[in-house]
């Protein structure tokens, strides 16, 4: 969270300019320092406990997504094929609150509707990719027809 709170406060106060070096050097050096910290045995990365090493690795990473997609949406200005994104990330609050109250309820339903074969169309091994495609969709749907209707949870 911190880490996005600089992140935010970067792009506030360089606009109209893009401080997309800032993030891919920030991104580099956090990786770097995660990674330094792991294999020096100072402190591993584990995500399943969120050590320091791990949030300096993905902090990294998601700086790194961060570079890219300011890249390619707002200095090359490619923003058409991001409206997915777009739908996602203006409500989500909801998004979030889909997943973590709503994903059993969604995944029931989609067994009840659509039965488990469905989702072995491609075998056993893909049912949980394909599920979780159905799934992701679901939420997806949901979340375009608030944004249609312009629902934003806010805080």
């Amino acid at each position: 969270m911190l880490l996005g709170l600089r992140a935010g406060e970067w792009f506030r106060c360089q606009a109209p300019r893009i401080p997309v070096r800032r993030f891919f050097i920030t991104g580099a050096v956090l990786i770097a320092a995660g990674l330094l910290l792991h294999f020096t045995g100072i402190n591993p990365i584990v995500k399943r406990i969120w050590t320091p090493a791990w949030t300096l690795f993905s902090g990294g990473i998601c700086f790194f997504f961060l570079t890219a997609f300011s890249w390619i949406i707002d200095v090359k200005g490619y923003r058409r094929w991001a409206f997915p994104l777009v739908v996602v990330g203006m409500n989500s609050i909801a998004a979030y609150l889909l997943v973590h109250l709503w994903q059993d309820f969604i995944i029931d339903n989609l067994h009840i509707n659509l039965g488990h074969g469905l989702f072995r169309i491609f075998g056993s091994g893909l049912e949980p990719l394909i599920l979780g495609i159905a799934v992701m969709l679901t939420y997806w749907l949901i979340l375009y027809w608030m944004y249609r209707r312009k629902l934003f949870l806010r805080i």
